[in-house]
């Protein structure tokens, strides 16, 4: 009866649906319209995305019914410094954008007019991640750095112009904001309560912007308004 849209990312869309998050704030601002279904896997980079992809998504449509839209946000994970306690998740630049590619051609054959939606990696507070290391890294060192979240994050972008698909700059966008460090990043990488409200906007004007709204979805049943106190289940009829 209703459209979907789908959620595909690492933790921080994993974390999507908790209080807060933006996952749970897209399914509040499409109740009654769309769907939001959630593909999170937290950790996850994308040569890990691209080998679970088909599995991912079994089931997640009936037989011939494609996804509204589907947001695609890996690259904090690719994007780990190799050499510490994060680098059996990194994965170097060019396979990452090899990956996204190849992540978007499997969506495109799969459901050729879904919108897509490519996020770029968020920024790295790597104060924050030092206060809240993934594991021990006798460096002392950050296992995530802004500049290396940046050269991904640019990376996403041109994958998504030469694909011909929109995309969110969260990283630049987060940063256009004073004291974005701790408002924004809870641990240096995941979102707090305003840094999912910043992603949740952007994505509702980018769906916006391909036409995808609740202004033009149909509402799937009809709306207490319509209802005529006389007779209720006339409105059913129809």
């Amino acid at each position: 009866m209703r459209p979907k849209v789908i959620l595909f990312g690492d933790s921080i869309t994993e974390e999507s649906f908790t209080n807060g998050g933006w996952g749970a704030a897209l399914a509040d601002h499409f109740s009654r319209t769309a769907d939001v279904v959630l593909r999170g896997y937290s950790g996850y980079n994308t040569r890990w995305a691209l080998k679970v992809a088909a599995r991912a998504f079994d089931g997640v449509c009936e037989d011939g019914e494609w996804p509204l839209a589907l947001t695609v946000f890996f690259g904090a994970n690719d994007a780990s410094i190799h050499d510490r306690s994060s680098g059996f998740q990194h994965v170097p630049l060019d396979e990452y954008q090899s990956n996204l590619r190849s992540i978007l051609s499997f969506l495109k054959e799969r459901w050729p007019t879904t919108v897509i939606v490519l996020i770029t990696p968020p920024p790295i507070d790597e104060d924050g991640r030092l206060r809240n290391p993934f594991g021990d890294d006798p460096s002392g060192l950050p296992e995530r750095t802004n500049d290396s979240a940046g050269a991904y994050a640019k990376a996403c972008i041109a994958v998504a112009a030469e694909s011909n698909i929109p995309v969110i700059d969260i990283w630049s966008k987060m940063q256009q904001f004073s004291g974005w460090e701790k408002s924004f990043l809870r641990d240096g990488l995941h979102f707090t309560a305003p840094g999912n409200k910043i992603l949740f906007e952007e994505v509702v004007k980018k769906l916006e912007e391909r036409g995808i709204s609740v202004d033009t979805l149909p509402v799937d049943l009809p709306l207490i308004s319509e209802i005529d106190p006389k007779d209720p289940l006339k409105a059913f009829d129809k």
